[in-house]
């Protein structure tokens, strides 16, 4: 019988590249395949925390296996900044991708170093037991916006060696190197493993 597994999002983006990348031998639920409309808790101060906040939730509501991520944008000059408020980062009741972008380059317009790094962390549970896997890439911030692809801080976010931000690279190459693919290859590499 094909294992099912619930991914605590609605996200079509993430739901799509994470059910790409696992393959068709583990059945990814959405939080509405599971008939949940809750507004799941993130108040954690870290994105481990929120990661295993999520997935708590459901596995105690719900009693499935499941998995859920958190990602945050680290920049170095912002004693790593948006971190866990990365989707937040402009205003602390919503995302508004334009305004965040606007007030990071706001805050690094006279920084002269603008490395940061985007970090994505999975916490499975499975039959009560947790793990947790991250992916990170490296790169910096570009001094304005690039690009037309992704969402997000895609359009400002340079990844290490690339030159060009992920909005120019495109969403088939950035999925192929982002930290939300490294952390859900590290999953799959999990499962595949005890297959």
């Amino acid at each position: 019988m094909k294992k099912k597994l619930v991914f605590a999002t609605n996200n079509a983006h993430k739901l799509e590249e994470i059910r790409a990348i696992l393959g068709s031998e583990i059945e990814i639920l959405s939080l509405a395949d599971i008939d949940c409309h809750d507004d799941i808790p993130e108040t954690a101060d870290t994105l481990d925390g929120n990661a295993l906040q999520k997935a708590q939730y459901i596995y105690d509501k719900y009693g499935m296996d499941c998995f859920a991520d958190d990602t945050g944008l680290e920049v170095k000059a912002l004693g790593g900044q948006p971190g866990v408020h990365t989707a937040r980062y402009a205003f602390p009741d919503r995302n508004d991708a334009d305004a965040n972008t606007a007030k990071l380059l706001g805050e690094l317009e006279k920084k002269s170093d603008r490395r940061a790094r985007f970090r994505t962390v999975i916490a499975l549970i499975e039959k009560g037991e947790t793990k947790i896997f991250e992916g990170i890439v490296e790169g910096e911030i570009a001094s304005s916006k690039r690009g037309t692809q992704g969402f997000g801080y895609d359009p400002v976010f340079i990844p290490e060696q690339m030159g060009l931000t992920f909005a120019e690279l495109g969403v088939e190459v950035k999925n192929t190197i982002s930290h939300r693919a490294r952390a859900v290859k590290k999953l799959a590499e999990y499962f595949h493993r005890r297959a």
